[in-house]
């Protein structure tokens, strides 16, 4: 049985409302009495006979029969109850225009938030999240496939019969799958086995490979190489053990992604490499992924794949240095154990000891021999991206864009299912606020993107199609990858929106304690330091940050979780394991959804860039410990302290504006400061890109090749990692030319918020 998150508290008579209750001077069914009791913040308690009275609970489930249920199965059609749902919401547009009016001054525009918060909250139901989750995990999604279209026309569906603005948008993009793949081991004791490389699934399930991977056969030695960084690799020379020629087997992690792994593995002369997951639960499980360098589709690197655009050639050498050389596959933690079991050689390292769980003792290389074959095949496959649209009032220009992928490895519950069917609540309860006659000022754009565990194809697309639009008319970006994938609240955002997150999770409930805010036992694991960056590029807000330079949130629930990517991850996992009540599934919506509430209605977006300065200042003082005195730091000082006083005028003046009756000039005035604010974070773009990586513009977060040292300021932290085997005056002069283009791309972010001309 699931429970509901959220309970009427007891009240007095005082509070009582029944049935037949006269406002302004008109009787009112029991319809317009629930809307009324969650418009209103009302509690009532519950009777009996004919004066029985409605709870803020039971207003809220009338509501949800008012909606149209869940649909269970991925080829339903829009319901024709949706026809008079949207009757309904006609009529309670009507009424609560002339019972509700909204007042334009600046405390009953924060009163009305207040109330729109209240009642979006009261709207949640964790069974309808778990009616959508099992909906979207009946069949494996990969995209691409047959399945996954069936999964974009479950969601499209659901948008329009909910009465939102629905439709999708078609690109063409290289995929990879496999064909097959083998692997055995030959033992010291003269046994050869047939090792079984992947799990026992049902129909439909992919074969565990690593996408993009070349197709090879490999027999030679194994060699265990830890985490596969660097390091690992040097100690692995400075202990005479040698993997060239070899296949390398790795364990997962030491802030390493699964491409960068084969990199290194491929530049320091291995043959092939095997990638496993350690743990103590789910260990038969193999964890599926791309190896592709660089995101978005390779065949149109910077553009997007539209019908009848440009598309690159397979042997083009800006596609081929997307792929790895050598072929590569992941393991299960059980299969690892037993080849690395068998190994000989030298003994592991205390130092890598410490941490394993698998049951390594020897580095090898061998005497194990592996015979592994793998063979894929590359195909352009047609992908597609869902929207919904909620048109502004006021700045229809101005976007806020919430965002989710759809396409799963498998099954995919955590793995984006658990984001998707938030996504979909998310459409639900604004649906029931749009019936209500909210509008938002801004639009709001809820968007379902094909292709992420490719390398976030679909969004990267989108974006690149959409780019002159989205520097000029993106407020935000709010994503949601897997929203639960257990135990405790995790959030990264570019700095400007830090305290927007610490304003809205103080007024969403924690869904592991009673009694206290989401944000009490988060702030307390934080330490005070717990708003994470968006250098990383593993979800959708990579191209929107890294790309497009726009303010942006990515959120989830569970550092990490034990089927990642494999074909145990399925709904019974997260019933039994992730979110058995689905409150932590209510918790993640209920945060994003009222940061899109303040982003959309908001007269003057909420915005700090004073935080900003204080994060570069942080990231300046970091870098002051990796660089020697011949490096100077005095241009982002400088740039720091001009971005700093940019910050702290913004600041002045928007409190002032906060304070103005609302008047056509004073109006002005917000939206030229809102633009000021939206537009800033484009100033840390430099149009070259990243060094090597030019796809990568954005100065201050974005992929490093120094993965252990420094994780901003990316291109510095490569200059240095990358300065080794030249000269002290070339090395000195690399880094301090980065530090000079961050410097000024801080100085354009403080022109930008100035919104004046040097």
């Amino acid at each position: 049985m699931i429970k509901n998150e959220y309970h009427p508290r007891v009240i007095t008579k005082k509070s009582v409302v029944t049935r037949r209750t006269v406002v302004a001077g008109q009787k009112l069914p029991l319809w317009s009495l629930a809307l009324i009791t969650l418009a209103k913040g009302i509690r009532v308690l519950s009777g009996g006979g004919r004066g029985a009275y409605a709870t803020k609970t039971e207003a809220t489930k009338f509501l949800h029969k008012m909606m149209p249920k869940p649909m269970n199965v991925l080829t339903t059609k829009p319901s024709p109850l949706s026809t008079m749902v949207l009757v309904l919401i006609l009529c309670i547009l009507v009424f609560y225009a002339l019972h509700f009016p909204h007042s334009s001054t600046p405390s009953s525009a924060s009163h009305n938030l207040s109330h729109l918060e209240t009642l979006f909250l009261s709207t949640a139901s964790n069974y309808t999240i778990s009616s959508y989750l099992r909906a979207l995990t009946v069949h494996p999604h990969l995209a691409g496939t047959k399945p996954a279209s069936d999964t974009t026309r479950y969601v499209l569906n659901h948008f329009i019969a909910l009465g939102l603005e629905a439709h999708t948008t078609t690109y063409s993009a290289l995929l990879s799958f496999p064909v097959r793949s083998s692997l055995s081991g030959h033992f010291s004791d003269g046994s050869l086995a047939s090792l079984i490389v992947t799990e026992a699934a049902g129909p439909g399930v992919v074969p565990a490979y690593h996408a993009y991977s070349p197709s090879g056969s490999v027999q030679a030695r194994a060699v265990f190489a830890n985490y596969g960084r660097e390091r690992d690799y040097r100690a692995l020379v400075a202990m005479g053990v040698n993997v060239t020629g070899c296949v390398v087997v790795v364990r997962k992690g030491g802030e390493m992604g699964r491409g960068a792994v084969v990199e290194r593995a491929e530049a320091n002369g291995a043959a092939a490499v095997l990638v496993y997951g350690e743990g103590d639960t789910w260990r038969k499980g193999f964890e599926r992924g791309h190896v592709m360098r660089g995101i978005g589709d390779p065949l149109t690197p910077g553009w997007a794949g539209v019908e009848g655009g440009e598309t690159l050639g397979l042997e083009d050498s800006e596609v081929l240095k997307r792929f790895p050389k050598i072929p590569s596959m992941p393991l299960s933690a059980e299969l690892a154990d037993t080849i690395l079991s068998s190994l000989g050689g030298l003994p592991v390292p205390l130092e890598w000891k410490t941490s394993l769980r698998s049951k390594v003792r020897h580095l090898g290389p061998g005497p194990t021999i592996l015979n592994f074959t793998y063979q894929g095949e590359k195909k352009v496959a047609t992908i597609q991206n869902v929207f919904a649209v909620i048109k502004g009032s006021e700045e229809p220009d101005r976007y806020v864009l919430l965002g989710n992928h759809r396409d799963a490895w498998t099954y995919g519950a955590v793995d984006p299912s658990s984001g998707t069917a938030a996504l979909l609540d998310l459409a639900r309860r604004f649906s029931a606020l749009l019936g209500l006659g909210w509008k938002p000022r801004r639009t709001i754009v809820l968007c379902s993107w094909d292709a992420e565990e490719f390398g976030m194809i679909g969004s990267t697309e989108w974006v690149e199609q959409n780019l002159i639009n989205l520097g000029s008319k993106a407020v935000a970006y709010l994503n949601v990858d897997c929203a639960v994938q257990g135990p405790g609240f995790f959030v990264g955002s570019t700095p400007q929106l830090d305290g927007l997150i610490l304003e809205v999770t103080k007024k969403v409930k924690d869904p592991d304690t009673d009694g206290a805010s989401l944000y009490e036992n988060w702030a307390a694991a934080g330490a005070g330091n717990n708003i994470q960056r968006l250098s990383g590029v593993d979800s959708d807000f990579a191209p929107f940050v890294q790309h497009a330079g726009v303010p942006s949130i990515d959120m989830y629930y569970g550092r990490d979780f034990p089927v990642y990517h494999t074909a145990f991850d399925s709904y019974n996992w997260m019933a039994e394991y992730g979110d058995p009540f689905f409150h932590r599934h209510i918790a993640v919506t209920g945060v994003w959804g009222l940061l899109a509430l303040h982003l959309a209605d908001d007269p003057i977006l909420p915005f700090n860039y004073i935080s900003y300065a204080n994060e570069l200042q942080l990231y300046k003082n970091m870098l002051s410990n990796l660089v020697d005195q011949k490096i100077s730091l005095h241009p982002l000082t400088l740039s720091i302290e001009e971005l700093a006083s940019a910050a702290k005028e913004v600041d002045d003046e928007l409190k002032k504006l906060r304070l103005q009756e609302t008047a056509s000039i004073v109006a002005m005035k917000k939206r030229a400061l809102n633009d000021r604010l939206m537009l800033a974070e484009k100033g840390f773009l430099d149009a070259d890109g990243l060094r090597g990586k030019q796809w990568f513009k954005h100065l201050v977060f974005g992929p490093s090749n120094n993965h252990e040292s420094l994780n901003i300021f990316p291109g510095i932290s490569d200059s240095i990692t990358n300065s080794t085997g030249v000269s002290q005056r070339e090395r000195v002069a690399s880094i301090q030319h980065e530090i000079w283009r961050v410097a000024r791309a801080i100085r354009r972010a403080a022109s930008a918020l100035r919104g004046e001309f040097a």
